[in-house]
């Protein structure tokens, strides 16, 4: 199990504290809805609620095929999240509004000789790690997905994974904050606001709002495009498929009404946002290796997103200091990862211990600030229970 930590001072088990929430990504937004729910008073700081990288994302709930090559601790944190999915998603509609939970599974495919073999490295990985896969020809492949090019000569299904609408997700997370009687407030904060406890759950701006977060998160660029089929063009594939082109990676995510998220670039340019032309033909020109039919679809938008990635690409959910809890650091896993995020910041704010799986993204990880660090810190906290 996972020991909360929290000190009586500032563990708020009778749900009568007040809770400061800082970001609305599908993170901040998970953990106050899980929280005002369970009664307690929640305060969301965010100047555009449900944007940033979690606007951005394509919505895989992939933990089997994100986390390759082999991260044992990363694949075992997102397949205990992915069990939550199905209860999360539902109890969600019945809050208001659906997140358009998809649990088709993955196609991972090959498209030449070289690409077959690192396809039949990752098969015999998933083997050793007890997660076997079906391993298709090039035919078989196009049999059950018919939008595949001729190209693709083999394939691996994945049949236990899932995809979610991410801006479905988070509408319907806004839909249950309010219905919950979660407050927002429209401000970037610079420093945590005043609260009994605080969550920061920024993403990749969270290393800006405590010193033991400073230099851990960093953002890590992505670059998606979002596309619409027309008329005459083969529909989308109906699960979602990656694929290793020339020993590049990318990705094909349908959406209702005929649309595919295309992604996506991997950039550490700190916090830029702009979509780049190389980025946007390396995409399609990957894309239409796979799926022929993409150069007939429309483009209807090109973003980038900021992943917040760590140095062990494990997110950081636990107490930093008394009162001050963190819920940031997902990387490639922020939607993934929401449900289970958000089930241990409840256990933290119940002052109970939190599910065992999640032990591995505990902040006791972090080095230690230095003796400076720790007394600005200390300075900081002090500063900051006056202002927003």
């Amino acid at each position: 199990m996972v020991s909360s930590g929290i000190s009586s001072g500032n563990s708020l088990e009778d749900s009568s504290g007040t809770v400061a929430v800082v970001g609305a990504g599908v993170i901040g937004l998970s953990c106050a809805w899980r929280a005002a729910s369970a009664g307690f008073a929640v305060r969301v700081y965010d100047p555009a609620p449900g944007s940033g990288a979690s606007h951005v994302a394509a919505g895989m709930l992939a933990p089997v095929t994100e986390a390759l090559p082999t991260e044992p601790a990363v694949f075992a944190l997102g397949a205990a999240a992915l069990r939550r999915w199905p209860d999360f998603a539902a109890e969600l509609t019945a809050a208001g509004a659906d997140p358009r939970l998809r649990t088709d599974g993955t196609l991972v495919v090959a498209l030449d000789p070289g690409d077959r073999a690192e396809l039949d490295r990752i098969a015999e990985q998933l083997s050793r790690m007890g997660r076997p896969v079906d391993t298709l020809s090039g035919r078989q492949a196009r049999r059950v997905e018919p939008s595949l090019g001729p190209q693709v000569c083999r394939a691996l299904s994945v049949p236990d994974e899932a995809s979610v609408d991410n801006r479905a997700l988070l509408a319907a997370l806004l839909v249950a904050c309010r219905g919950a009687g979660v407050e927002f407030h429209a401000h970037r904060c610079l420093r945590p606001p005043s609260a009994d406890v605080v969550i920061l759950a920024a993403g990749a701006h969270s290393g800006a709002l405590h010193p033991r977060l400073h230099r851990m998160i960093r953002p890590v660029k992505g670059e998606i495009l979002r596309l619409r089929g027309r008329p005459g063009a083969l529909a989308p594939p109906s699960r979602t498929i990656r694929a290793i082109v020339g020993g590049r990676q990318c990705y094909l995510v349908p959406r209702d009404g005929g649309r595919l998220v295309l992604g996506a670039t991997r950039s550490e340019v700190g916090f830029d946002t702009d979509v780049t032309a190389g980025a946007v033909r390396e995409l399609l020109t990957d894309a239409e290796r796979v799926l022929p039919a993409v150069a007939e679809y429309a483009v209807e938008e090109a973003v980038a997103g900021l992943r917040p990635a760590s140095p062990d690409n494990l997110p950081v959910i636990g107490e930093l200091e008394p009162g001050v809890l963190a819920a940031t650091g997902h990387y490639r896993h922020g939607i993934l990862l929401a449900p289970l995020t958000a089930e241990v910041v409840l256990a933290l704010l119940r002052g109970e211990d939190g599910p065992g799986e999640a032990g591995p993204a505990t902040p006791a990880r972090l080095p230690p600030v230095s003796g400076d660090a720790s007394h600005d810190s200390h300075r900081h906290s002090r500063v900051a229970r006056s202002a927003p």
